[in-house]
């Protein structure tokens, strides 16, 4: 009995699910066949902490010292009311490219092709920023993926870099264009051992503390004396390593219409992909701190998290963590290449982008867009190939592509807080909503969303302009490159794109007349 009535919920709500794509004048073309666990899977490989962590722990030592870690908690909290808000948009709209649709529903489609635009620019960029780390961690695993030179070149290593992110675009676009359930299922597996590795490294590294909590969260290295702003300048640049982490949980619900009761669903998967990842990553980063045998020694800020597990663990069980590392990249890189492609397709059949028609073809035999995981995958390769002599702008692109990625959140929660104060806002009655906390928790968003984007913006020498030779336009990089990107691509949008713009006729829903007569059976 109970199996039949689960089978009767999950009707209505597949039912509700494809009325809501109805409303937004869509009809369902995507295969439904991934479950709770896959979407939560999905957003917490996107957001993937040993990838993030061991990417970035040597950045926030460097620029905050180990008192950086305090940085985590409160992007957790500000990333934390952001997510409430895409809560309530997932339960109401679990629609494919999510943050573009939410954009256009909440603030009309000017608004939402350009967060679109930046989301899906952002994306393409991020997959090259990503595929990068297999360099930071295979080959302190074993010299012999070190395949050009011996990495003490100038080039070695940047070349290196991009041959193994190469490798692994590659088969990240063969994966995703195979349908989304062998994607779901290599990503659960992956998102399983990620799991798995990180409870163990959290639990050895416990085993192995050396000092307390009230040593380590105070050491700043004397970092910022001297400077307007002390420490407080320090320790907002050093929260860059945190800030370039916890987001994407957005994913969880542009899976939306390949998922089993997304309405229902997508809400839970991304508040427990972000408070996982927040949980998981504050006591990696913490017993990494307490544990390290030297808490001042130079390799924190070069080696990063990857010393600290070799020099802690040792060799053979530093390197069974690296390995997990290596799993987390992986499913990390197809994570933020599905959501690419599911923002791309979803664009393209609005007809927003040009070749619309066959950018949102549906592979009648994968059930899944084919030719913008391919497209995304070229792009993908294409940036990181800039990398191999010109690292210095590689560098900015990809701290650019976070902030775009805040900017167009925040193109989803200020059109919802002008919703909101208008009282045109209306949740999905019986679903996930925020009730007389919407409004409190949409300003905090985008007070967070506003205040983190200038920080991670600010024209830095450190950040955008790191070693010599000094360049003003890497500097002012954060707003030049955006400003090119939001202005032109808008442009192309305005005098081109717009006129054209309307739900691709074999992509369009078509309400039933009550009228017809019934079918002939």
């Amino acid at each position: 009995m109970s199996r039949a009535k689960g089978s009767e919920d999950r009707v209505a709500d597949s039912g509700h699910d494809d009325a809501a794509l109805g409303e937004l004048g869509y009809k369902p073309e995507l295969k439904r066949t991934l479950g709770n666990f896959h979407t939560f899977a999905a957003g917490i490989s996107y957001i993937s902490i040993l990838t993030g962590t061991f990417q970035l722990f040597y950045f926030g030592v460097s620029f905050g010292g180990p008192a950086y870690w305090w940085s985590w908690p409160m992007v957790f909290c500000g990333q934390l009311m952001v997510a409430l808000c895409f809560c309530e948009l997932a339960a109401r709209y679990p629609v494919a490219g999510s943050v573009y649709n939410w954009a256009k529903k909440m603030g009309g489609p000017h608004v939402g092709w350009l967060g679109g635009w930046m989301m899906m620019t952002a994306t393409m960029v991020t997959l090259s920023a990503v595929a990068l780390a297999y360099q930071i961690t295979l080959p302190q695993i074993d010299g012999w993926f070190q395949f050009v030179g011996d990495g003490s070149g100038k080039n070695d290593q940047a070349a290196n870099a991009v041959l193994l992110g190469t490798v692994l675009i590659l088969f990240s676009t063969l994966v995703n264009a195979f349908g989304v359930k062998l994607m779901a299922r290599i990503n659960s597996a992956g998102v399983f051992i990620e799991l798995i590795a990180a409870v163990a490294l959290i639990i050895f590294l416990a085993a192995h503390i050396t000092r307390g909590p009230s040593t380590a969260l105070t050491e700043t290295y004397g970092l910022g004396s001297g400077q307007s702003l002390g420490y407080f300048g320090a320790f907002l640049t050093a929260s860059l390593a945190s800030a370039y982490v916890m987001y994407g949980f957005d994913t969880a619900s542009s899976l939306g219409e390949e998922s089993h009761n997304p309405g229902r669903n997508a809400p839970r998967a991304i508040l427990r992909a972000l408070i996982a990842s927040f949980l998981i990553g504050a006591f990696i980063l913490l017993f990494a701190l307490l544990s390290v045998p030297d808490l001042k020694a130079e390799e924190l800020s070069t080696g990063g998290l990857q010393y600290v597990v070799l020099a802690t663990l040792g060799d053979t069980i530093g390197e069974i963590f690296l390995w997990a590392v290596v799993v987390a990249i992986t499913v990390c890189v197809l994570a933020v290449q599905a959501a690419g492609i599911r923002l791309m397709f979803a664009m393209a059949r609005d007809n927003n982008l040009p070749a619309g028609s066959v950018l949102a073809r549906v592979s009648p035999r994968f059930k899944t867009p084919v030719v913008p995981a391919v497209l995304i995958g070229v792009v993908g390769v294409v940036i990181l190939v800039v990398n191999i002599n010109q690292p210095q702008i590689f560098s900015v692109i990809t701290s650019i592509a976070i902030i775009m990625i805040y900017v167009a959140y925040l193109l989803v929660t200020v059109p919802m807080l002008l919703r909101r104060l208008r009282g045109a806002w209306e949740p999905r009655e019986g679903a996930f909503s925020l009730g007389r906390w919407g409004l409190p928790v949409n300003v905090l968003a985008v007070l967070w969303g506003t205040a983190m984007s200038l920080n991670l913006a600010w024209p830095r020498a450190e950040v955008y302009n790191a070693t010599g030779p000094q360049h003003w336009y890497l500097r002012w990089g954060a707003f030049l490159f955006i400003g090119v990107v939001a202005l032109g691509g808008f442009a192309y949008y305005w005098f081109v794109q717009r006129h054209r713009t309307g739900v691709l006729a074999e992509h369009r829903f078509e309400a039933e007349d009550p009228t017809a007569p019934p079918p002939n059976l």
